[in-house]
């Protein structure tokens, strides 16, 4: 009667052992299969760890030599970590192929993604709302983009055992299957997809200025057209998107975060350094109606929002990340954060608030700057910035394609996903040569996606309790209203 229980203790471990076989990837890596569901505890609702079973209730009657070799087993299991359920799927797709990541590739992805062309704009919209209210509103939007960015980061692994790699997954897991998709998807791929292409009409645009600038009045007998430096620009971006997937970008977002901290400081640096112009004024700008008064600062109010994009690619970058049971991946991708949000608000304040005291309200468009090295940075962090932005389009499509045929995407499809996203972009960036200056409008879809999504689905998956602090803590004014 004393025995039985130490025989069934000992053939536990082959379970878990039995249960790591992997499939190879396009990247030649091998990713884990799935456990069965009921290793998952996915048949129960207690939640299970890998060492769930081996307790000090189950090690108390049992001798000593038995006991160390299971707590020793116990320990490898934690070191191990989280025997995950994997999609055998994840790894054949670009974002999840590869999870070598870590904290510096986090830092690098989040501040590429967080410092762009958009970070010119702030000024114009400072024209519209004045030193006060700019101020706040930056201000405030900056704080709220932390907090929401801690919230998603903290949701990747809400669910023991399950890993949300996507936006929209955790969006499905909040929202229920059919909402969470018409939630999500369309501000993710139209956030993701207007991005690029207004990546595409800002690079190619500042290439134009950089060869004016360099080549003088020797270029100007047959120049190329606005449009085929966009194509020039496509081209290059399509050259660097056949790199595999999210981690393999990791020294392009590099490349881009250096460029964006560059040229942000030779911006702020040039604004404030040259002389004012005598009418120089920092009243917000009259306009002749209440309702063109009230749309312009909506549009300003949109800019700010557009210059504090990046959350559609969270999880994703937090999905490169190995996670393990003592070392969970949400540890090192919040500190990569934190160290690219500090050099984000060091890139943005000064942008906003030294170009607006040099211009005041005479700005009407993208301060552009006025040396040629700063072109030059712009379009090396566009063609970076492209890159990261299109990842989760080109996931989709190899989603689409492997969940059809079973089998992961050769590289001359893959390329061809490629090539066809790349010069879609550039025909809709013809077709809409203004989407560029509609900051605006696509500050306007980033709203829910960055700054009301996060807090519902924290209500919805974490259920704090009503009427708590917890609740008023963890949550934004947007739900205040939970409360009631």
């Amino acid at each position: 009667m004393e025995e039985r229980p130490e025989t069934e203790l000992i053939s536990i471990p082959a379970t878990p052992r039995a249960s790591t076989p992997g499939i190879l990837t396009p990247a030649g890596l091998r990713s884990p299969r799935g456990v069965p569901k009921e290793a998952a505890g996915g048949g129960s609702t207690k939640s299970w760890t890998p060492t769930s079973f081996i307790s000090p209730r189950f090690l108390s009657p049992i001798g000593t030599p038995v006991k160390r070799v299971l707590i020793n087993m116990k320990g490898y299991l934690e070191e191990v970590g989280h025997l995950t359920k994997l999609n055998p799927q994840d790894a054949w797709l670009p974002i999840t192929e590869s999870r070598n990541g870590n904290a510096h590739y986090a830092a690098f992805h989040n501040l590429n993604a967080g410092v762009g062309f958009q970070a010119l704009v702030l000024p114009v919209a400072f024209s519209f709302l004045g030193w006060s209210w700019g101020i706040v509103s930056l201000f405030i939007a900056y704080l709220w983009q932390l907090y929401t960015l801690w919230i998603l980061v903290q949701l990747h692994e809400a669910v023991p055992g399950k890993r949300y790699n996507r936006y929209v997954e955790l969006a499905q897991a909040a929202f229920g299957e059919r909402l969470g998709v018409w939630l999500a998807l369309f501000p993710t791929v139209y956030l993701s997809a207007g991005t690029a292409t207004a990546l595409i009409l800002v690079g190619g645009e500042t290439m134009k200025l950089f060869f004016q600038i360099v080549c003088g009045p020797l270029c100007q007998s047959n120049p190329l057209t606005t449009v085929e430096w966009y194509l020039v620009f496509t081209s290059l971006c399509i050259v660097l998107s056949q790199l595999p997937n999210l981690n393999s970008i990791a020294g392009l977002s590099l490349l881009g975060a250096v460029t964006a901290i560059t040229y942000s400081t030779m911006v702020s640096v040039l604004s404030v350094s040259q002389q004012r112009p005598p009418s120089i004024s920092y009243e917000p700008l009259a306009l002749p109606s209440l309702t063109a008064s009230l749309f312009s600062v909506l549009n300003a109010l949109g800019i700010i929002a557009f210059a504090f994009r990046g959350h559609n690619l969270v999880l994703e970058i937090q999905a490169t990340i190995p996670s393990t049971f003592k070392k969970p991946a949400h540890v090192p991708m919040w500190r990569g954060a934190k160290v690219a949000y500090f050099f984000i608000a060091i890139c943005l304040f000064p942008v906003a608030i030294g170009g607006y005291w040099a211009y005041g309200n005479l700005v009407e468009n993208i301060p552009r700057g006025l040396l040629a090295v700063t072109f030059l940075l712009v379009v090396f962090n566009c063609l970076s910035s492209f890159q990261i932005y299109s990842m989760p389009v080109f996931d989709s499509f190899e989603a689409g394609y492997t969940s059809r045929t079973n089998r992961p995407c050769s590289i001359w499809v893959r390329s061809s996903f490629r090539v066809f996203y790349g010069f879609i972009s550039l025909l809709i960036g013809v077709a809409l040569p203004f989407l560029s200056s509609l900051a605006g409008l696509l500050g306007g879809l980033t709203l829910p996606v960055t700054f009301a999504y996060p807090c519902f689905m924290w209500v919805l998956i974490k259920k704090p309790t009503k009427y708590t602090f917890q609740l008023v803590f963890q949550l934004d004014p947007w739900l205040v209203g939970y409360c009631f």
